[in-house]
């Protein structure tokens, strides 16, 4: 099996979405699946105002046909709903080449942010793109849920994993800081919420890992605080084990991949009683064990810190990323069984 899968988001760019989407891409791998990717590598990009490290690909259709024929796979699934995924999205319904789509971020909520566009506008655009697909893939049951009553079709769970081997508490780093230290790693933008963890009267030291357009402004605000800039792999495996409880203040996250992250390292979360980190954290009954829920961060960043890292570690070791790709796989192929994609593709070679 040959899974081609279209992505704006690609290196140098470091976020969720992507650590997603090349972590499920590996385990389906050792699974014995061809995974290839279209991204905007060899095409012409331009850079986003005010975000330097993302590039925003302007290929010609032909571009994208050429790649999709030369690819030949037996399924293609459509990560991300800018230009890369709207050009193969037009390839295969003009082809009437079946394919399925993931939704990862609120779009609508970050756009709006940022430009004066109502957001159902942008609910009207994300239904038409991923109406015409077989299935439209989200990473927990409630967003599944949310998608459903605002009309999506035929939406799937696909839940995403951590790697446990490289997070781990097991990291001998001294950030030689006053204790207790609490953690925010991620993308330094506004969606994320970061002010409402800084503003927070709390003890020991805030650290951020993780850069963006608002690191600047929010260091000269906030000097207290410690900005790490942008850490990666081990590094910031480490930085996660050495804190004592990560804070996750945003409101607006379908998941939240740092979370699983901090927990696989022995660190409890403390963060808002909303959508994702109810779905990460929660266990089948709904409850936090390994985290804290409070519309009181600074209450819910205290009481974390009582929570036994073993607890947190023992919590992350049952979500890895060969069942979520064993998932993700599944999810493919039953809904390509509605569909199947006999000689719609350029057919392969005897």
């Amino acid at each position: 099996m040959h899974i081609l899968i279209a992505t704006d988001t690609w290196h140098p760019q470091v976020n969720g979405v992507l650590r997603s989407i090349l972590s499920t891409a590996e385990a389906a791998r050792r699974m014995g699946v061809t995974v290839s990717f279209l991204n905007y590598e060899g095409l012409r990009t331009v850079p986003l105002p005010n975000y330097r490290e993302i590039r925003l690909a302007v290929p010609r259709p032909a571009e994208i046909a050429e790649r999709i024929e030369a690819a030949r796979p037996d399924f293609i699934h459509i990560a991300t709903e800018a230009t890369i995924g709207h050009l193969v999205r037009r390839h295969c319904v003009a082809r009437g080449i079946p394919f399925t789509t993931s939704f990862h971020t609120r779009l609508p909520e970050y756009v709006s942010m940022r430009l004066p566009v109502p957001e159902r506008w942008a609910w009207h655009y994300l239904r038409r793109f991923h109406g015409a697909a077989e299935a439209v893939m989200t990473a927990t049951p409630a967003l599944a849920d949310e998608l459903t009553a605002r009309g999506f079709s035929n939406v799937m769970v696909s839940p995403l994993g951590v790697d446990t081997e490289l997070f781990h508490p097991n990291y001998d780093l001294d950030l030689n800081l006053p204790r207790p230290i609490f953690l925010f790693a991620g993308r330094v933008a506004v969606e994320k919420n970061i002010e409402a963890f800084l503003k927070l009267d709390l003890p020991g030291t805030k650290l951020v890992a993780g850069d963006g357009p608002l690191r600047a402004s929010l260091q000269a605000r906030y000097p207290d605080a410690i900005f790490l800039g942008m850490r990666h792999g081990r590094d910031l495996a480490a930085i996660y084990a050495a804190a004592d409880v990560f804070v996750f203040p945003s409101l607006t996250d379908t998941f939240g991949l740092v979370m699983l992250e901090a927990l696989a390292s022995g660190l409890p979360v403390a963060a808002f009683p909303v959508t994702g980190p109810r779905d990460v954290l929660g266990d089948a009954l709904g409850n936090a064990p390994v985290g804290v829920l409070d519309q009181d961060l600074r209450k819910a960043c205290l009481a974390a810190l009582s929570i036994p890292r073993a607890a947190c570690r023992a919590f992350a070791l049952e979500r890895n990323w060969d069942e979520a790709a064993r998932i993700f796989v599944a999810n493919i192929e039953r809904a390509h069984c509605r569909a199947p994609m006999l000689d719609t593709l350029t057919p392969k070679a005897a």
